[in-house]
């Protein structure tokens, strides 16, 4: 059986098919952890095709920043808005509208990529689709790999079975945590290529990088030092 190609060009038009089309809009952010303040007063608006690129040393509270986006992380002031949606209380359609994906990879090891995938789209709600998935890693350059447990899988692999995600569903907001962490230069090219043409049909992405983000239109910065 041959994979089916994943097409995303209709992404995330399923997602902005709604009354409100506010985008992400952050107001007065604060977060305390371990008895410090890792950032204070954050704000941006952020519009559908927009990108924002939080900068910061090690420990300036980036990954936290990217969490509290997500309702993940609790804050110490402010408000997160998805669509006009606060993320302190989300509904099973905000929470639906957003991918993130963390630094740390979140795959099972002794689970084959594809398997990974299905647990994922199960734990969303969403239909597992193998047809879908195969396709979804044969872009993300897995193809062949598919069925080879992750332990067994390099780094640079491990976080391509990870970013195969953002092929298979349709939302409206990426939230990205290092995502060029241990890819190498074709990886890199794929998912900048990737990230370009979500923006390009109004997606939201909020990412944070010690590598470069070159390429893209329409970033904005948010330097937490």
């Amino acid at each position: 059986m041959n994979p089916r190609i994943v097409n995303a060009d209709a992404w995330p038009q399923e997602a902005h098919e709604k009354p409100n089309q506010s985008g992400l809009r952050a107001d007065g952010l604060s977060c305390r952890k371990g008895g410090r303040t890792l950032f204070a007063k954050v704000s941006f608006d952020l519009q559908p095709g927009q990108l924002l690129f939080v900068r910061g040393r090690n420990g300036s509270g980036k990954t936290t920043l990217l969490r509290a986006i997500c309702g993940l992380t609790e804050l110490a002031s402010g408000e997160v808005l998805l669509h006009g949606e606060s993320m302190r209380s989300p509904n099973d359609r905000t929470r639906a509208s957003l991918l993130y994906i963390g630094h740390r990879d979140a795959v099972k090891e002794d689970l084959t990529p594809l398997e990974n995938l299905i647990v994922h789209q199960g734990l969303r709600g969403e239909t597992s689709d193998e047809v879908s998935c195969l396709g979804a890693l044969a872009q993300a350059g897995l193809g062949g790999y598919e069925d080879t447990p992750v332990r067994y899988l390099s780094q640079g692999q491990r976080r391509r079975t990870a970013l195969s995600r953002l092929l298979l569903s349709p939302c409206s907001l990426w939230v990205l945590d290092e995502p060029l962490a241990a890819l190498d230069v074709p990886a890199v090219n794929w998912l900048l290529e990737l990230i370009g043409g979500y923006l390009d049909r109004g997606g939201l992405v909020v990412t944070t990088s010690h590598q470069p983000i070159d390429g893209l239109r329409e970033v904005h910065v948010v330097d937490l030092d």
